[in-house]
């Protein structure tokens, strides 16, 4: 079953760290199996509290999720995630076809 990493950025904190976070993430995608499916595109918050941007990114399976989020590549670029923003991130199984 596919499954959907879902990237939500509630707010700026620092837009360096965040330039390298972004620079960073690029480079981690490697041959991991990613397919983009919305980065940073207008966005209308219809329930709860506004978000500055969303990314959703589609993987074949969870295990394919994971080991892209656990790889060192992505985990060095985490870092500058956090100090470049506060985010929401979670990982959602899809349905199966």
């Amino acid at each position: 079953m596919p499954a959907y990493a879902i990237f939500i950025k509630n707010k700026t904190l620092n837009a360096d760290e965040l330039k390298t976070y972004s620079q960073k993430a690029a480079a981690a995608r490697g041959d991991h199996p990613i397919k983009p499916l919305a980065y940073y595109g207008p966005l209308e918050t219809l329930e709860g509290d506004p978000a500055e941007g969303v990314v959703l990114i589609e993987f074949p399976d969870m295990a394919a999720a994971k080991a892209w989020y656990d790889s060192p590549a992505y985990q060095e670029a985490k870092q500058h995630r956090l100090k470049g923003a506060d985010y929401r991130v979670i990982l959602a199984e899809g349905l199966g076809g």
